[in-house]
């Protein structure tokens, strides 16, 4: 089970302590504050260990494309719309949800699963937002002066120092988290009851149902009862209290009334989060047992059709999914489904045709043009993907999905720079600059690449070998504090 990620780190910081002072660029604490620009560094180290480091992480990109879509919606009703934000799953569980610094969110698995309405998935998305948006970190570390600026400078030393050591004891983990979750706590039942008001706020502007909030959380209580001295991890890192979901009734009380209905992606989300869980037999029972309770929900069908193929039964699969075809409107969910079941039969182009009139009718879809692209590789087409994939990267230079798209497109065309070039764009962007660097020597050892294309890739080596640089030499000066 996956510890609560800044907790974790903060406990892992106490190992490598560091005087603020040499932590560049982390605000001035005579204004109580910590820099927008720091909040996003130290986000962007810890979301970067998270994301290619801890097995926990989901890397599906359905699932995170709905997240970010549902995240993005709530935040473009807040009070800073332009925020940079990143919504991301944790395979987990435990009902729980936090934010980091900059602006990166978490959720796990088991809220999604819990939560009885988009609305009430919602109101969670929109607490975490609110803490965000109001800058409660950056009031922990001012409220705690040089202390708090110690512990912000010694979290992303640990985070560095993970990258070349990451044998940290767990007697050091256990002793240093109680202490790190209790420095935090002292500070965070102001800042629950302001997420809570800011949340709500941003929950009705976004044009969800408010009543979402306060169900769900006093599910959650009720739920402590259960659970005895072991409260679901999201009360643990939320303090919940009696008052607080009393005030958020009364708040809602006063706002107007809206019947909201769930999305579909919403429960297609849920269904292959369950398809995906445990043994596939086990999955498909489940499924199956959903269906009979609910033999009109497309949600449920689909579930059933994606477990289904997760064992095998691929015949089974594919008439699950042509009923749910027959029934269900056009979903993005379904064709890449669809294009799942004709690749396990070895038919990479009909999943190429399929997934190709999606990307036509989904045109937004990040999920349909990975699968298409990955369809194109499969199916002996990788100058399609490759053209493909490379036209996406005009928009989307950081998405490192499509860089390892395109230097497996490369590598099947046997263009060996390129295939190198674009494999060391997706180790810059995991944080492993040393394996960027050396990449990029082995494009230039190959011999098949113009005068322009070895240019490129040497003002590109200059540029992350300076970057390594100066990451050495910041790394250095914190170590010799």
């Amino acid at each position: 089970m996956m510890r609560r990620p800044l907790a974790l780190l903060l406990s892992l910081a106490l190992a490598f302590p560091v005087r603020a002072v040499d932590l560049p660029d982390l605000g001035d604490v005579g204004t109580s504050d910590l820099s927008t620009a720091a909040e996003r560094r130290i986000g962007d180290e810890i979301i970067r260990e998270i994301r290619w480091k801890d097995a926990a992480y989901l890397d599906d990109p359905e699932i995170e494309e709905y997240v970010n879509r549902l995240g993005h919606r709530l935040v473009a009703a807040s009070d800073k719309p332009l925020q940079d934000f990143d919504f991301f799953v944790i395979k987990d569980p435990t009902l729980n949800a936090f934010a980091l610094p900059g602006g990166h969110v978490g959720v796990h698995s088991g809220l999604i699963l819990a939560a009885q309405s988009e609305s009430e998935l919602a109101s969670v998305l929109g607490h975490e937002i609110a803490h965000v948006t109001q800058r409660h970190i950056a009031q922990i570390v001012g409220k705690q002066s040089q202390a708090g600026m110690a512990m912000l400078a010694s979290l992303l030393i640990a985070v560095l120092a993970a990258r070349s050591n990451s044998q940290v004891s767990e007697a050091a983990i256990a002793a240093g988290s109680a202490g790190a979750l209790q420095s935090q706590l002292g500070y965070t039942r102001d800042y629950e009851r302001e997420a809570d008001r800011v949340g709500l706020q941003v929950l009705e502007g976004a044009g969800f149902d408010v009543r979402g909030m306060p169900s769900f959380f006093e599910r959650l209580q009720r739920g402590t009862r259960l659970y005895e001295n072991n409260a679901p991890a999201y009360l643990r890192t939320h303090p919940l209290t009696f008052e607080r979901i009393a005030d958020m009734e009364n708040r809602v009380s006063s706002m107007r009334y809206r019947q909201v209905l769930d999305s579909s992606d919403f429960g297609y989300v849920q269904a292959k989060l369950r398809a995906q869980a445990g043994l596939p037999a086990d999955a498909v029972k489940d499924l199956e047992s959903r269906l009979a309770q609910q033999p009109r929900d497309a949600t449920q069908r689909y579930g059933l059709a994606r477990a289904l193929m997760r064992a095998g039964r691929l015949d089974e699969a594919q008439a699950m999914l042509d009923k749910l075809r027959g029934d269900a409107p056009p979903s993005a969910f379904i064709e890449q489904l669809g294009a799942e079941i004709l690749l396990a039969r070895k038919d990479g182009a009909g999943a190429v045709r399929l997934l190709g009139t999606a990307q036509k009718r989904f045109p937004g879809s990040r999920s349909v043009g990975y699968a298409l692209a990955d369809a194109q590789i499969l199916a002996g087409m990788p100058a399609a993907a490759a053209s493909g994939v490379r036209q996406l990267l005009n928009s989307r230079g950081d998405d490192v999905r499509l860089w390892q798209l395109l230097s497996r497109a490369d590598q099947a065309l046997g263009k060996r720079t390129a295939q190198h070039r674009a494999q060391a764009e997706v180790y810059a962007l995991q944080g492993s600059l040393p394996a960027a660097i050396e990449q990029l020597e082995i494009a230039r050892r190959e011999a098949d690449a113009d005068f322009y294309e070895l240019s490129a890739v040497d003002a590109r080596l200059r540029e992350l070998k300076q970057r390594y640089r100066d990451e050495k030499r910041d790394k250095q000066r914190f170590g010799d504090s």
